[in-house]
């Protein structure tokens, strides 16, 4: 492909390299409890949700001078209430959270309610945006003495190269479940997928340019080349797809797997790696095509209230036992090294989680694209209710 890659070289049980040059994501915090969710406790990250909250460390000062709340604004099915309990008895701060299901509601809202959040959890893509349209805060490293347990790989990306606005949160893929019980073929990419035999047993994102981009992946145009000319080609393949399509869920894809209302899944890296550690029916693919990679961050946007608070939050999370935690509910992929150090060696060796260096060759991330989205957006809004 044309557009530049970001790469990851991994191990068997660990990323060992990342050159990241472009932008966007996933999805995802944590649902109320539900009893389809898969249960993580296999992991030594697991466990150590019972342990108590961690002393202060070092130097640490949980008293920012502002009162004691946070106001969160994150993906759903993404940050586990362990982790926010723990920080709330830690510093007695109380977070307050709402969930969006993409980047776009997310600017939406952000755009609309002003000083309402806190701290953000945007993809590259609209960070990149929001830096150029002067949208988040400036962070206070001095606050952040955890950013040292960033992986090399996730130190210097080329959204936000020093850190001055963004600390990591999770990375991932889009890809492909099978249920091979139900479905015996060998899938190996989004044609296979979207067949008139699948009709109605298919869940897919609820996102507009995941669902463009695996459109242009079929082409063979990259997936930030969003022109009119492209969008129009595209246009036919898009509109052959959608009639097949049963769910359109971006905040829980698998529960219409998990549940049997469905056969097969186009859904976030993390979500289909839950479904692998429940049951060993479901099967993981990288679309032959070409994927997604995502980096989602965390962000503090203009006119917070609680700045400060935000930053304690952001370091607290980069604690690799906190870090850990959060891959044992949300298995994406961690960017924290020393988390990764107390992750099993079957969490590890999920491919959802941890794609060879070879499937990461495939990845391309999203760039801002301007005004370009709205188009995206409108073109799939007609296509669904045709």
């Amino acid at each position: 492909m044309k557009t530049p890659r970001h790469l990851l070289a991994l191990g068997a049980l660990a990323v060992t390299a990342l050159t990241l040059t472009g932008c966007n994501k996933p999805a995802a915090t944590p649902p109320p409890a539900e009893s389809t969710k898969p249960a993580a406790t296999a992991s030594p990250a697991a466990a150590a949700a019972a342990q108590p909250a961690e002393e202060p460390e070092a130097g640490q000062k949980f008293d920012t001078g502002e009162p004691k709340e946070l106001n969160l604004f994150c993906w759903s099915e993404y940050v586990p209430q362990t982790v926010i309990d723990r920080f709330t008895k830690a510093t007695g701060i109380k977070v307050n959270v709402e969930n969006y299901a993409s980047n776009e509601e997310m600017r939406t809202k952000l755009l609309a309610g002003g000083g309402q959040y806190d701290l953000i959890q945007p993809s590259e893509y609209i960070i990149e945006a929001f830096i150029k349209e002067g949208l988040l805060e400036k962070l206070d490293k001095s606050m952040l003495p955890n950013l040292k347990n960033l992986a090399p790989e996730f130190q210097h990306l080329s959204f936000d190269p020093d850190h001055d606005y963004t600390v990591p949160w999770m990375a991932g893929t889009v890809g492909i479940v099978v249920n091979t019980e139900l479905v015996p073929d060998d899938i190996k990419g989004y044609k296979d997928v979207f067949q008139e035999k699948f009709k109605n047993k298919i869940v897919v994102l609820d996102d507009a340019r995941e669902i463009v981009s695996w459109g242009l992946d079929t082409m063979g145009i990259p997936v930030n080349e969003m022109s009119d000319e492209n969008l129009a080609k595209v246009k036919p393949v898009v509109a052959q797809w959608l009639p097949l399509v049963k769910v359109y869920d971006s905040d829980s894809p698998k529960t219409a797997l998990l549940n049997g209302d469905v056969a097969l899944g186009i859904v976030w890296s993390g979500e289909g790696a839950l479904l692998l550690r429940q049951d060993k029916k479901f099967k993981w693919v990288l679309p032959a095509e070409g994927a997604h990679l995502f980096v989602d961050s965390l962000a503090i946007p203009k006119n917070a209230k609680h700045p400060k608070n935000a930053e304690l939050f952001m370091n607290f999370i980069l604690r690799p036992k906190i870090s850990a935690l959060i891959s044992a509910d949300f298995p994406y992929l961690n960017p924290n090294a020393e988390a990764r150090k107390l992750l099993s060696a079957e969490d590890l060796a999920n491919p959802a989680s941890f794609p060879t260096a070879e499937e990461m060759k495939k990845l391309e991330t999203f760039k801002d694209i301007g005004q370009q989205a709205a188009k995206i957006d409108d073109l799939i809004t007609t296509l669904k209710v045709q």
